[in-house]
């Protein structure tokens, strides 16, 4: 099965707002964040039934930064949506 995937533009600005202040840390750090986040994003359209249901959606926690990866997934239609990129200090009812 061949899974696609989609991002939500709130989960887009969460990546590109997380970049950015990983970047103003530490020069290329910004960097590192965004290949982990995308390592986990592969991992999770070659196997999203792996992922933990919590309410309406799934959580991959990416491996080295404090990240969870909130998605859907439609198996009639093999579609990934990715709903939010959430880092996990803040409040989870934000995670959507």
């Amino acid at each position: 099965m061949n899974n696609t995937f989609s991002q939500l533009p709130k989960a887009q600005k969460e990546i590109i707002d997380a970049w950015e202040w990983y970047e103003e840390k530490q020069s290329g750090l910004g960097d590192q964040f965004k290949n982990e986040v995308a390592k986990k994003i592969r991992t999770v359209v070659e196997n999203p039934l792996h992922y933990p249901v919590k309410g309406k959606y799934r959580e991959a926690q990416t491996d080295v930064f404090p990240f969870l990866i909130v998605f859907k997934f439609d198996k009639k239609a093999n579609m990934i949506v990715i709903v939010s990129v959430f880092h996990t200090s803040r409040h989870p009812k934000r995670k959507h």
